[in-house]
């Protein structure tokens, strides 16, 4: 049985019995939600998610690109690999490094 997370995502069709999963397991998400692509899923249920975005730059008046790696557990139900695209969220922290969660794969190896 799939739980409500209470944001407006698609529920994975899956089901799995990973407590750290937010549809299946105890884990609750908070705060952003952030979309990004996935460039590395080496570790084990968990992946690097890279997002791009705008600074503004004063002196020149322009923006710049920047991007960021962001780790976030990926839950078994959900399954993203490299080229995906994924929307993450915000949870407790769940080790030295991770405290975001996979909740939704938009589309993949785009």
């Amino acid at each position: 049985m799939t739980r409500n997370i209470g944001v407006d995502v698609n529920p994975p069709r899956q089901s799995c019995d990973d407590p750290y999963c937010p549809f299946h397991g105890k884990l609750s998400v908070r705060g952003i939600m952030i979309e990004g692509k996935v460039v590395s899923d080496r570790m084990q249920k968990t992946v690097a998610v890279e997002r791009e975005y705008l600074k503004y730059n004063s002196k020149y008046k322009r923006y710049e690109n920047r991007r960021s790696k962001i780790h976030a557990h990926n839950p078994p139900c959900i399954d993203a690999k490299v080229g995906d695209i994924v929307k993450i969220m915000e949870c407790r922290p769940l080790s030295k490094t991770v405290s975001f969660v996979v909740v939704e794969k938009m589309s993949g190896k785009e």
